[in-house]
C-alpha cells in the first residue's frame, strides 16, 4: 500500500498548479471570491482523498478533476439557487458574466470566449490556461480524446474568425 503523501509534498504540488486553478475557475464562474472558494474546496478535497492519487506525476491532472467536479456542482447549485428564487433572471446573470472581463485578457478575447458554448470553453479553457493535452482533458471529461482534439479545433477556429 502506498504511504500517504506528505503534507508539505502536498503543499509543493499544489502551489505548482494553484495559478492554473484558480484562472481556470475564475473564467468558469466569472468572480473573483467564487473562485477563490471553489479552489478551497477542491484543494480541501483532495487533501481529504489524497489516498486515491496513484501516482504524484498525476497530480495536477487529478486536481484539476477534482476542481472541475466542484465547478459542475457550484455551478449546479447556483442554477438550484436561481430557480428557486425569481430575483435573480438569467439575463441578469449573462449579463454580469459577460461584462466580467479579468485584466489579462483583451476585450477581444473575453469576446471570443464567450461566443462558444460551455462545453467549448471548458475544452479551451483546459488547454490553453491548464495546459493539458487532448489524452489529459479526455480522462478528465469522459470525452474521448479525439473529440477532444477536434472540438479544441473547432473552437479555436471559431474564436480566430471572430477576432478578424
Amino acid at each position: 500500500m502506498k504511504d500517504r503523501i506528505s503534507k508539505e509534498e502536498f503543499c509543493r504540488l499544489y502551489g505548482m498548479s494553484k495559478d492554473k486553478l484558480y484562472r481556470f475557475a475564475l473564467y468558469k464562474l466569472g468572480d473573483p471570491s467564487d473562485a477563490e472558494d471553489a479552489v478551497s474546496d477542491a484543494v480541501l478535497k483532495a487533501w481529504r482523498d489524497i489516498d486515491k492519487l496513484r501516482d504524484n506525476d498525476a497530480f495536477e491532472a487529478w486536481i484539476f478533476s477534482i476542481l472541475r467536479f466542484t465547478l459542475i456542482n457550484k455551478i449546479s447549485s447556483y442554477i438550484r439557487e436561481r430557480e428557486r428564487s425569481e430575483k435573480i433572471k438569467a439575463k441578469e446573470l449573462s449579463q454580469a458574466a459577460a461584462s466580467f472581463e479579468p485584466a489579462s485578457l483583451s476585450t477581444e478575447l473575453t469576446e471570443a470566449l464567450s461566443i462558444l458554448s460551455d462545453e467549448e470553453r471548458e475544452l479551451v479553457l483546459l488547454s490553453v490556461i491548464g495546459g493539458f493535452k487532448g489524452k489529459e482533458i479526455s480522462d478528465m471529461t469522459g470525452l474521448s480524446a479525439g473529440t477532444v482534439r477536434s472540438k479544441i479545433s473547432r473552437s479555436l477556429a471559431k474564436m480566430r474568425e471572430f477576432l478578424s
